[in-house]
């Protein structure tokens, strides 16, 4: 489950979390409409977050990697919820481990 984020810098006000992308799109437009006439601020944010509320475009690409792994896991349990369950975020730790351990053996082995 995808969700979304709409982030005023000016007025420092962000939506409420929408999983709908034209739910997004109708948060930006009426905040546009309401406060600035239109005018579209400077430095806005509108994009995917992660369950714990960070934007996915300002993580590093391994924190990235974790968090979609660990929000996966997460909705198998419940999607609509925020916050990674604890068990979502080890087995994610894991699987990056365990997958960067096994391409090292490899190489290590074609050497």
């Amino acid at each position: 489950m995808h969700r979304y984020r709409y982030r005023c810098t000016v007025c420092r006000t962000t939506s409420p979390v929408v999983h709908q992308l034209d739910s997004l799109e109708a948060e930006g437009t009426a905040h546009r409409q309401a406060v600035h006439g239109g005018h579209i601020p400077d430095d806005e944010l509108i994009g995917e977050i992660d369950r714990l509320g960070r934007w996915y475009a300002a993580l590093s690409p391994l924190a990235a990697l974790h968090a979609r792994i660990a929000d996966g896991l997460s909705d198998l349990r419940n999607e609509k919820a925020m916050g990674h369950y604890w068990w979502a975020s080890a087995g994610a730790a894991l699987l990056i481990g365990g997958t960067a351990a096994l391409i090292l053996l490899l190489v290590a082995a074609a050497l």
